[in-house]
């Protein structure tokens, strides 16, 4: 059957049978985005509860890498499900999670010997950067940049600065936490502003960064940007905290974002797509920083053994041709939909590396303002076509697809996206 299928308008009847009873019962913090209820989800494709067939150019947020229950990840879980669910590896020892942690020390840039802590999520993840950081350096500023997205728990709230109704009426968050323009001019500000007038360069435990920021807007930095940080890592003794949260797995077509650039964390922060939808995050911290006793930090649930044989099933494929297909399919759709610009003014910017594209949506007056109102009625009405996409970033629309997707998904994509900008005569 063709994808996309839409056999009913979305929602359908029994999808909004569903919506009604969670919105009676579930918490109003969730930001739904339209209204889709998940039925099946195999590859690339999401059937929701009415029938409807639709194309997932989200993949979860970033999250199933290998696509929608992918065989070989299932069968994994399956055989570690029938061994055990549960042993806590904060207490005891079991090999899925010695084996994934040797095997991330091993993919993660850079030839020296690294320590890993798993956790549940990307947020955990980097509290538990924000911690050794500290802990290590015995320092206590921490360095973040304006549009950074690090999670919502207080710790990796404090470091996130891309909207301000997510740090809203949470305060006080952590102190010495301070914020500087993403690129070129931030590295300026550091220099200029932060070290000769807030603090000394020799209170910073770390400058947390991701290399292409994710819900900023999908922001691809100068080239020079990550490796001026390192120069400053390195001349200060601070630590470098990569955030490849959601840039990480093969998502911008290699393993890892920094890697397009040749720069060597001193922590890599990695979670989403490690374990195609299995609740894991990983901390990879050099051996040296990697100090603390035990007992210092801790998890019941990071690390997790079905989460750690997902995993390594779902590394496995990443390098057995899913990254170098982000590569390739990703340079494919960022060309179709660079192509659409003549047509459509509304498009400001189509920017991103891999299968992590962003394309930017804005008024056509000269000021060219980010029209969040339009990328909205995009993301809904490509919804009702059949085309699953999700917002970033002031009005940027973000397409994610799982890294299994070909190139005629792609232009499937292209097509329902140009359409959908037709119809509203955009």
């Amino acid at each position: 059957m063709k994808v996309p299928h839409i056999k009913i308008k979305p929602p359908g009847p029994k999808a909004r049978e569903i919506v009604e009873r969670d919105q009676k019962y579930t918490a109003p913090a969730y930001g739904r985005v339209y209204p889709l209820v998940v039925k099946e989800g195999r590859g690339a494709v999401i059937e929701d509860v009415d029938g409807n067939l639709f194309l997932d150019f989200t993949a979860g947020i970033a999250v199933a890498a290998t696509g929608h229950s992918h065989p070989q990840v299932v069968r994994a879980i399956e055989e570690q499900a029938r061994k055990f669910l549960h042993f806590c590896g904060s207490d005891f020892y079991y090999e899925p999670m010695a084996g994934l942690a040797e095997r991330l020390c091993r993919l993660a840039p850079g030839s020296f010997p690294k320590k890993v802590f798993l956790t549940n999520s990307g947020t955990e993840t980097i509290e538990a950067a924000i911690k050794l950081a500290r802990y290590s350096t015995r320092r206590t500023h921490l360095i973040a940049f304006l549009g950074a997205f690090h999670g919502r728990t207080l710790g990796s709230l404090s470091l996130t600065a891309s909207r301000s109704s997510h740090r809203a009426h949470f305060g006080p968050l952590l102190p010495d936490v301070h914020h500087v323009p993403y690129g070129i001019e931030g590295v300026h500000a550091l220099e200029d502003k932060l070290f000769r007038h807030e603090m000394r360069p020799d209170e910073v435990a770390a400058i947390v960064v991701e290399p292409i920021q994710g819900e900023g807007g999908y922001v691809v930095p100068p080239s020079d940007f990550l490796a001026k940080l390192r120069e400053i890592c390195e001349r200060h003794g601070i630590l470098l905290v990569v955030d490849e949260i959601q840039t990480g797995f093969g998502r911008t077509g290699k393993m890892f974002a920094c890697e397009h650039w040749g720069v060597e964390p001193d922590i890599l922060c990695v979670a989403k797509g490690i374990a195609s939808g299995l609740p894991l995050g990983a901390m990879i911290a050099r051996s040296d920083i990697s100090s603390w006793t035990p007992g210092t930090h801790g998890s019941t649930f990071g690390g997790n053994p079905v989460a750690c044989a997902a995993a390594l099933a779902t590394i496995e494929l990443l390098e057995n041709g899913l990254v170098q297909n982000a590569a390739e399919v990703g340079g494919y759709l960022k060309k179709r939909l660079s192509g659409l610009k003549a047509k459509h003014p509304v498009m400001s910017d189509v920017r991103g590396l891999g299968l992590m594209i962003g394309v930017e949506l804005a008024k056509t007056d000269s000021a060219r303002t980010p029209d969040s109102r339009l990328r909205d009625q995009v993301m809904r009405k490509a919804f009702e076509k059949g085309l699953l996409l999700l917002g970033c970033g002031e009005s940027t629309i973000r397409f994610c697809p799982p890294l299994i997707v070909t190139k005629a998904e792609a232009a499937t994509a292209v097509d329902i996206f140009a359409a959908t900008l037709k119809e509203l005569k955009q």
